[in-house]
């Protein structure tokens, strides 16, 4: 699969870090409910290897997947990394014993997860770090995290973070880290029928700054639309294919990191940048959502 059919490249800004656009989402890889290791490891391991091969160079994880699991899992697959890959890791909550998601949003919580990180990985530095705002749901919490932000930006002058970025946040809260320090990335609830951050995605956009969508199929519950699914039906893909192009389409700044623990679901996601969408078929996609949840 060529570079063009991975949805383009794209650079981080003020970074040398250049990757394409479809990348992988490894929460995945742990096991049910995100907790403990796989059923099938060597299948987890195998989708790691089939995605490096396809010519990802973008995957996103976290310490708190597992919790650890998955990090050490994406280590024993790829490690040593192949030139150019792009591993984007998550702080801000913890998995207690119980398997909740919990707030971990302290200085010294912050410094722990980054070490968790960067001993699972097997790595000195992290390429890039999202400091996640853990709310109710997928709804961004609006509160101050300048303080969180400034942790990260004095770990970066250290050496152990090389770029920070936001996720599950408002407009607002990404203007507060701005003040603080650079922010290359904001990874935040978007997809076809959820369009909250339309505006926000545009001002990014303009700053040349990446938005990445999480659930960009939905999430456990995938999308569901009968124009969705007609619009595949002519094209001769998947429901899931268009809607990951449409994403692509949306604006060159969205990046694409959809998750997988197969094999044959992974190079379905991955397929997704081979189609060309005109304009007819995405002003009827473009309907699917209220207009009023664009702005």
């Amino acid at each position: 699969m060529s570079k063009a059919e991975l949805g383009g490249r794209f650079t981080f800004p003020g970074a040398s870090l250049t990757i394409q656009r479809i990348g992988y989402g490894a929460m995945q890889l742990a096991g049910p409910g995100v907790w403990g290791p796989p059923k099938d490891l060597d299948g987890a391991i195998a989708v790691l290897r089939e995605a490096i091969a396809a010519g990802v160079n973008h995957i996103d994880t976290s310490d708190y997947y597992g919790p650890h699991i998955t990090n050490q899992i994406i280590r024993q697959a790829l490690y040593p990394y192949p030139a150019g890959l792009v591993i984007v890791t998550k702080l801000g909550g913890r998995r207690p014993p119980d398997k909740s998601w919990q707030v971990a949003i302290s200085p010294e919580e912050l410094i722990a997860a980054v070490h968790d990180n960067l001993r699972n990985l097997g790595l000195d530095a992290l390429d890039i770090v999202n400091y996640r705002v853990m709310g109710v749901g997928n709804a961004p919490e609006d509160r101050s995290i300048a303080e969180q932000v400034t942790v990260l930006a004095d770990l970066r002058r250290k050496g152990l973070i090389r770029h920070i970025g936001v996720s599950n946040v408002t407009a607002a809260q990404v203007a507060e880290a701005q003040s603080i320090t650079d922010i290359v990335c904001v990874q935040n609830h978007y997809n076809l029928a959820y369009r909250a951050d339309g505006a926000l995605i545009d001002n990014l956009a303009r700053q040349g700054i990446a938005y990445v969508p999480f659930f960009p199929l939905g999430g456990f519950t995938p999308l569901q639309s009968s124009t969705l699914s007609d619009v595949a039906g002519r094209l001769g893909a998947t429901p899931m294919q268009v809607a990951l192009a449409w994403l692509l389409h949306r604006s060159p700044n969205i990046l694409l990191i959809p998750g997988t623990s197969s094999v044959a679901h992974l190079r379905e996601n991955l397929a997704a940048g081979q189609l060309t969408l005109s304009p007819e078929t995405l002003a009827e996609l473009d309907g699917i959502a209220p207009v009023a949840e664009e702005h």
